[in-house]
């Protein structure tokens, strides 16, 4: 399953992206769905799975930006 860490910042999303890299999380640049309602236009797409680690390494940074993580429910956004 698809999930989305949202930011109103481009450059923390990009961060993000670079930072769960470099900690074994296959992560990528996606658009912000309109549902979020909030963002910069790219949110930070990575799979279900990692969501636990995601919550740790989001943790261990201080995003002002960070809005919250989406998840795709198959018929639309819905935030965690």
């Amino acid at each position: 399953m698809t999930m989305l860490a949202v930011f109103k910042s481009r450059s923390e999303t990009l961060d993000f992206i670079s930072f769960l890299r470099a900690n074994g999380v296959p992560a990528s640049a996606v658009s912000t769905p309109k549902e979020a309602g909030v963002g910069c236009g790219i949110s930070v797409r990575f799979e279900a799975c990692f969501l636990t680690r995601v919550r740790v390494l989001l943790s261990k940074k201080r995003y002002s930006s960070y809005a919250g993580i989406l998840k795709n429910t198959g018929f639309g956004w819905l935030f965690l």
